[in-house]
């Protein structure tokens, strides 16, 4: 079977210090004071990365904090690029990636979802077609038509997953979509990824919920410290994944 996802040695590398001196004289004094840009500044996310994906398969991805989890989700997801190695995605993406990160406080509920549909890669008339849909999924009622300034933390999530979910993408990311939200809603979202499975998409599906991920996935990575160290069935990757957080203390 063929890999619908491939990572093949993939390293990324984030410069940590943005800030640059914005003229020579505070240029000179950060030399002096030896301030200037060393090796410690870089940190690499990832390293030497190595693993396929193949079509239909639901994988999970645990690891702690700082990992490199949601960097090699936002690799997948052509939000950011590898800084050595290849990435290879083989067909569309729903990225269900910081949701709502593509929405406007000023612009009501229903604008919104016009916004993030057209940067999703939706049409207006596709859109038009799923409106009720999604309106109906995120439970915002008559809130639609409200500012979304005026919107909770657990609304405006609830309105870019209905959004993310309604595009119809052969791979699915989904990044920590239960840590907000109430049980019930976390029930529905968890549905629903359910669903897109039995459609035989592709999800690779990131969390700290262990129990969730052991039961819905075929397959776990565990990462640490930007390295891939388990990449195998469920519960022998769950139990290397609680041996890292016992480490971590």
């Amino acid at each position: 079977m063929s890999a619908l996802i491939r990572f093949d040695h993939v390293s990324k590398k984030y410069n940590l210090h943005a800030d640059r001196p914005r003229a020579f004289t505070q240029a000179f004094v950060r030399l002096m004071r030896g301030q200037w840009r060393t090796a410690g500044d870089e940190f690499w996310a990832l390293s030497d990365v190595c693993f396929e994906i193949p079509e239909g398969q639901m994988v999970g991805i645990l690891g702690p904090n700082g990992s490199g989890k949601t960097t090699a989700l936002k690799l997948m997801s052509n939000i950011i690029r590898p800084t050595r190695g290849r990435v290879h995605v083989g067909a569309s993406v729903a990225g269900l990636i910081g949701l709502g990160a593509g929405f406007h406080p000023d612009l009501t509920g229903r604008d919104n979802i016009y916004l993030n549909g057209s940067l999703l890669g939706l049409t207006r008339r596709e859109v038009d077609r799923r409106f009720d849909e999604i309106v109906e999924f995120a439970e915002l009622g008559d809130f639609i038509h409200v500012q979304l300034r005026r919107y909770s933390t657990g609304m405006q999530v609830r309105l870019g997953f209905a959004v993310a979910v309604s595009v119809d993408a052969q791979i699915v990311l989904a990044d920590e979509v239960l840590a907000v939200g109430d049980e019930a809603f976390q029930r529905k979202c968890l549905d629903r990824i359910r669903e897109l499975r039995a459609t035989g998409r592709t999800i690779v599906f990131v969390s700290h919920d262990v129990v969730t991920v052991e039961l819905m996935c075929d397959r776990v990575l565990v990462f640490s410290s930007g390295q891939l160290v388990e990449d195998g069935p469920p519960a022998q990757a769950v139990q290397h994944y609680h041996s890292l957080m016992a480490a971590h203390g």
